[in-house]
């Protein structure tokens, strides 16, 4: 948090104009739009809640299929059990640990010839890095499939010249406090159309109908950002570039740290956009390092420096056990070996290099003792 914040946010309070809404949240939805290049944007209590109005403006119904990338955090498949549609998860590819463009390919040739095409696609940008809009933006509009990109890890990433989250009809983004800029917990929806932002918004206020009285012909749902956060987050907007530097720097470190350091190996930054590094993450390959991703972690947390596996693909999660894949050996091994190490942009350059030093020795130990 900076003084921005700080004065937003006493603006905010000393107008008296708390929650619901308010002129806060207008100006945060502009100056959001403004800075990532959407045309359209409703203002939201989290990325999940935008997750689940942008399914709902899709089409989706109970017992429709929707596509969803498998290597994800929950929310992600969450938003289409909450609808009773059953989602279908499709693996990683090497490039950029995004989805598969071929994969998706086959699978939307396979479901038009069995003619039960999925009404949507989540497709998530993880860690900062946009997934190969170039090639799955044309299957989408091929298919008729409708393209809600999951942008909550990825707010200042790049495909092109263009930024993940604006490519498809809606564009999650996630203000959570884990996220690259936030306003404790907040999300929102981008939108093309100025229609479906206003569909948005009314659903999002219990779907109140322009009356007098309480008047609501359609099931509605509490997902609006309050004024306060919204006023966190009109500052917040304004430091995305540097935190997303902040972001870089850090992983240039570790990268520096550990380059001639064989099987351990950071995400690759694919050739058609610019990653924000939202986290610093690397492959432990335990045949050249002597040790495993636990054996890592473990070592970092016994040292109270938090460090987590990969997403645990939704494929292997017991409450999806269920449901179709397509693929999986990719994310599988990505899971199995990946590990996010500290990433935030108020880290120190004293407290990485504990990082990397409590990296390098467990490495060195490991090889001593194989």
């Amino acid at each position: 948090m900076g003084d921005d914040e700080r004065r937003l946010l006493l603006d905010a309070f000393d107008s008296n104009w708390i929650a619901p809404l308010g002129p806060h949240v207008d100006a945060f939805e502009l100056e959001f739009c403004q800075a990532i290049g959407a045309t359209h944007a409703a203002a939201l209590s989290s990325g999940t809640s935008a997750l689940h109005l942008a399914l709902i403006l899709a089409g989706v119904e109970r017992g429709d299929e929707v596509l969803c990338s498998t290597l994800t955090f929950s929310a992600s498949a969450n938003a289409i059990a909450y609808l009773g549609a059953r989602p279908v998860f499709l693996d990683s590819e090497e490039l950029s640990w995004n989805l598969d463009p071929d994969l998706l390919a086959n699978e939307l040739e396979s479901a038009a010839q069995r003619g039960r095409p999925p009404k949507a696609l989540v497709l998530v940008h993880l860690y900062g890095q946009s997934a190969d809009l170039t090639k799955i933006l044309p299957l989408c509009e091929q298919y008729s499939v409708v393209l809600v990109e999951d942008a909550a890890e990825a707010l200042g990433a790049t495909w092109g010249n263009r930024q993940a989250g604006t490519a498809g009809r809606f564009g999650v983004f996630s203000f959570n406090g884990n996220k690259i800029i936030t306003t404790s917990g907040g999300g929102i929806l981008a939108c093309k159309d100025k229609a479906d932002a206003a569909a948005a918004r009314k659903l999002a206020t219990q779907s109140r109908d322009p009356a007098a009285h309480y008047e609501h012909s359609q099931i509605g749902y509490n997902y609006r950002l309050s004024n306060l956060l919204a006023a966190v987050g009109r500052g917040q907007i304004r430091v995305l570039p540097a935190r997303i530097e902040t972001r870089r720097a850090v992983f240039r470190r570790y990268y520096t740290a550990f380059k001639e350091v064989p099987g351990l190996v950071p995400m690759p930054e694919a050739s058609w956009g610019k990653s924000t590094r939202w986290l610093s993450v690397f492959l432990i390959d335990p045949d050249k390092l002597g040790v495993n991703r636990e054996d890592l972690r473990c070592r970092l947390e016994a040292a109270d420096i938090e460090a987590r596996p990969l997403w645990k693909p939704m494929h292997l999660q017991p409450v999806f056990r269920d449901c179709r894949k397509v693929g999986g050996a990719v994310s599988e091994r990505l899971f199995e070996q990946g590990l996010c190490l500290p990433s935030g942009s108020a880290m120190t350059h004293a407290q990485q290099d504990r990082v990397i030093e409590i990296v390098l020795k467990t490495i060195s130990g490991g090889r001593n003792s194989g």
